[in-house]
């Protein structure tokens, strides 16, 4: 881009269709006519602000210069000549908003003394559209629910007089040493809940010792994540396979550059994105250009979901055969992230994979999944030897400390927590690290009431557990036929 070169309203405006579509970006005047149906949150979302200026939305998504990374010098244009602006042009601007934090209204970061609290305050100050993105979930909410209720229907029992006043919660995860056992979950779009995002995340996962998984979805590239930790630290990359497979092909190539990232997790639970109702409610008025002469805008007849146009890249014909070609193009321990029968655990096994997270997407899958604690009791009951042949993580509706030393004494070598970590970015990295304290206090206070003085003693050591009110609620072991009818067993 020439930098002394300047663009008149009016010449961008002549470029406001689909096919010929022209925006402005901080200041700066792009051709995205060919990139716009490639883009991974939908064109549509692109052609709305065709001879416009999307600034406000663009960086509500990504990183600043994400957009001078993608484009040719060709597509770049030059500066916006703001002495050309004028009252139609402003007018043009105009779009019916929801509503946006208030400050004023921020609970001190002192007064958030649980992971709950991250998400109530977020309620409160976060944006309409944000709140639903972050909080919301597929259909009815029962498998989000589920997620959290069982929890609490899984008991400790505790030793005394066991000599705790010295614990660990150290312990390694796919060969790396962590403070403990806990990775923040890949949300996407982090920079919904603050304009830090997931550099937060992955600073304040460094500064504490624990991994940040990074989104392909993440507001920042993964270069500007990393770069956010000491070069020694360790990240894991959570992947959703792009129907274009020759994009995923290139973001693996990339990532086998770069020596941080120590783990891929190939999400397997959303062929397509869910009906999240909340996100699809809260529609932004779109006004379309007032130069393009009826573009599309970004809400249709389903709604204005943020998730469902970010993800209409996900390609739906995953499958197992997709181990091989990954591991074709990657240098990293592959671990698959969706897990939710004891079934799939022991095709990741038979098929060699080095791990599994047992997931629902955090309720914003299938609903109706198991909640995921069932799930990985269902998987000790009916095929323990996973935990032998591979790590087995967790995520889903962790909310305490408890719930961390329970997982692991069912067997998992680590906990993922999502949403309170995407919420305490309103706070900066200064509210990640707070999260990340508490649950740390929680664990450590939950294994000196419990008698543990290390997590890797304790690890799928279920005589530590009550999993009575579990029990019943498993399905039944689909590896016997002793409970099938005598008529229908004499046909099998």
């Amino acid at each position: 881009m020439d930098s002394q070169q300047k663009v008149a309203v009016a010449e961008i405006a002549k470029h406001a269709k689909a096919e010929d579509c022209w925006v402005v970006v901080n200041g700066k005047v792009y051709d995205l006519t060919a990139f716009a149906p490639s883009h991974p949150g939908g064109p549509d979302m692109i052609y709305k602000y065709a001879g416009k200026d999307g600034s406000t939305t663009y960086n509500q998504f990504h990183a600043e210069d994400l957009i001078e990374k993608e484009l040719s010098a060709f597509e770049k244009k030059g500066f916006l000549d703001e002495s050309t602006i004028t009252e139609t042009w402003i007018n043009a601007q105009k779009e019916e908003t929801v509503s946006y934090a208030d400050p004023n209204a921020k609970p001190p970061l002192s007064s958030l003394i649980n992971l709950d609290d991250f998400e109530r305050a977020f309620e409160k100050t976060g944006s309409q559209k944000a709140q639903a993105y972050i909080s919301g979930a597929s259909n009815d909410l029962l498998s989000l629910n589920a997620n959290k209720l069982l929890w609490q229907k899984l008991w400790f029992r505790p030793r005394v007089m066991r000599n705790v006043s010295h614990v660990s919660t150290r312990t390694r995860m796919l060969g790396c040493d962590v403070s403990m056992p806990v990775w923040i979950c890949p949300m996407g779009i982090g920079k919904t809940a603050g304009p830090e995002g997931e550099k937060a995340l992955g600073a304040a996962a460094a500064s504490n010792g624990i991994i940040h998984c990074i989104s392909t979805t993440a507001s920042y590239g993964p270069e500007d994540i990393v770069a956010s930790a000491p070069k020694t630290h360790p990240f894991f990359f959570q992947l959703y396979v792009d129907k274009q497979r020759h994009k995923t092909e290139a973001l693996l190539h990339k990532l086998n550059g770069m020596e941080q990232i120590k783990a891929l997790f190939i999400t397997a639970d959303l062929a397509v994105v869910s009906k999240r109702e909340a996100d699809e409610r809260v529609r932004t008025q779109i006004v379309g250009s007032v130069y393009s002469q009826g573009a599309k805008s970004s809400i249709d007849s389903k709604g204005g979901g943020v998730a469902r146009s970010t993800g209409s890249f996900i390609d739906p014909a995953l499958s197992w055969d997709d181990i091989a070609w990954a591991r074709k193009h990657s240098r990293l321990p592959i671990v698959v992230k969706g897990i939710q029968s004891a079934a799939d655990a022991k095709t990741a096994m038979t098929m060699g994979c080095d791990g599994i997270v047992v997931s629902n997407h955090g309720g914003r899958a299938l609903d109706g999944s198991p909640g995921t604690i069932l799930v990985l009791l269902e998987i000790r009951r009916d095929c323990p030897e996973v935990f032998d042949k591979m790590e087995v993580f967790i995520d889903g509706g962790v909310r305490r400390g408890s719930d961390v030393l329970k997982a692991i004494c069912l067997g998992a070598r680590g906990v993922g927590v999502g949403r309170p970590f995407q919420c305490s970015i309103s706070y900066g990295q200064e509210g990640v690290e707070a999260a990340v304290s508490i649950l740390y206090d929680e664990i450590e206070t939950a294994m000196r009431l419990c008698g543990i003085t290390s997590l890797d003693q304790v690890r799928g050591d279920m005589s530590w557990l009550n999993t009575s009110e579990l029990e019943k609620l498993l399905p039944r072991n689909w590896s016997s036929r002793s409970w099938l009818p005598n008529k229908l067993f004499a046909r099998l």
